[in-house]
């Protein structure tokens, strides 16, 4: 077996986590179709409706025609005829979600939430003595299952890069371990566009140098990557290695939520602004509610034809908690921007001043012992 230097090899790396990715399976349609059998085996999109808006989460039904989250309403209507729209019910989701919490910790203290349904776990200490990263993963599915009705699909690794990639492996319902062995491996098989940080933008950046699969970011220089990508490259640098120092960060504070779109043609007339700000509302929305946050500040990104930004923020006394006034501060802060000579090639809207529980730096022990 070849060896390795401290500096390249992942199990050194990772040391010694044992790492768990957990994502439920299209977890908003999951839900609507557990709580109403007729909506079971039939394509379900939530949020939106067959006129306006955009869809927030879509069941496998619904994905076998395409349908996608972020994707306008007439656009999936297009692609699924029989498309069904629920309306979302997100205190119901976040019940569940505390439900799916409550099981992880169980068997860790070390969580790090990424949204009501997905979550980081470190279970390098084995407080269940279940013997194995595995042998947890398929006992927090199997509770998950038979508590909530719902599937998970997990990913088990060395570090949270490759554990995020391997739960997204064998969805729905399915587990995917890659041990240090095959970290590096496993990663210059898949396309760049799959990698955690990797937008459709930087995709396209990537694909213009040749840049297709994990395996064509190994072989370009640490210096290619800094000219091309700045203060990103030493992230992907060590990704396409298989190597990822950060640690799993229980009470994990956003520092924004948010969404951006940018437009095919610029827009300069005020009423396609807004239907445009419109969409990023929605889009913007979904992931606040997702997230659980509250925040009392609205900044609006605004990029002009001649690639010049700007943003524009207004903060409130009390947390915003409602799609409406989010929405009327967005347009309010637009309004202040128009007319725009030149025309808009990008909206964004985030909400800031979050509240959550203070983050804990703290990282968990290390017991190099417990297998995957």
């Amino acid at each position: 077996m070849p060896s390795h230097s401290p500096d390249t090899d992942p199990s050194a790396i990772g040391h010694g986590r044992k790492i768990i990715h957990v994502d439920m399976d299209a977890f908003y349609a999951s839900v609507e179709q557990r709580d109403d059998p007729a909506l079971r085996g039939k394509p379900v999109a939530v949020g939106g409706s067959r006129a306006r808006g955009v869809v927030a989460a879509a069941s496998y039904e619904a994905r076998a025609f395409g349908v996608r989250s972020a994707m306008p309403s007439v656009t999936a209507l297009r692609r699924c005829s029989e498309l069904v729209f629920v309306p979302p019910r997100f205190e119901v989701y976040r019940e569940v979600s505390g439900q799916i919490r409550a099981i992880f910790a169980r068997y860790t203290e070390w969580i790090e939430p990424l949204s009501l349904d997905e979550a980081y776990l470190d279970v390098t200490e084995d407080r269940a003595g279940l013997g194995s990263a595995t042998a947890i993963a398929n006992a927090i599915r199997a509770a998950i299952l038979a508590e909530t009705g719902l599937t998970a699909s997990a990913g088990v690794s060395y570090n949270k890069f490759i554990a995020k990639l391997a739960s997204d492996q064998n969805k729905p319902n399915g587990i995917c371990i890659i041990p240090p062995s095959h970290g590096e491996s496993f990663v210059a098989g898949l396309p760049v566009k799959r990698f955690h940080g990797v937008g459709p933008v930087t995709a396209r950046k990537m694909e213009a140098l040749g840049i297709l699969t994990g395996q064509d970011l190994r072989d370009r220089p640490l210096e290619f990557l800094q000219r091309h990508f700045g203060s990103y490259a030493d992230y992907l640098f060590g990704a396409a290695r298989g190597i990822d120092h950060r640690p799993v960060r229980a009470h994990r504070i956003a520092k924004s939520v948010g969404a951006e779109r940018t437009f095919e043609n610029d827009l300069s007339d005020r009423e396609a602004l807004h239907a445009a700000l419109d969409r990023v509302v929605d889009a913007a929305w979904t992931r606040i509610e997702r997230s659980g946050a509250a925040g009392r500040t609205v900044t609006l990104k605004l990029r002009h034809s001649d690639f010049r930004t700007i943003t524009r923020a207004r903060s409130t006394g009390k947390p915003i908690m409602d799609r409406a006034l989010f929405a009327a501060m967005g347009r309010e802060l637009l309004d202040q921007q128009l007319p725009v000579a030149g025309g808009v090639r990008l909206l964004g809207l985030t909400l800031s001043g979050l509240h959550h529980r203070e983050e804990d730096d703290t990282t968990p022990p290390i017991q190099p012992e417990l297998p995957l």
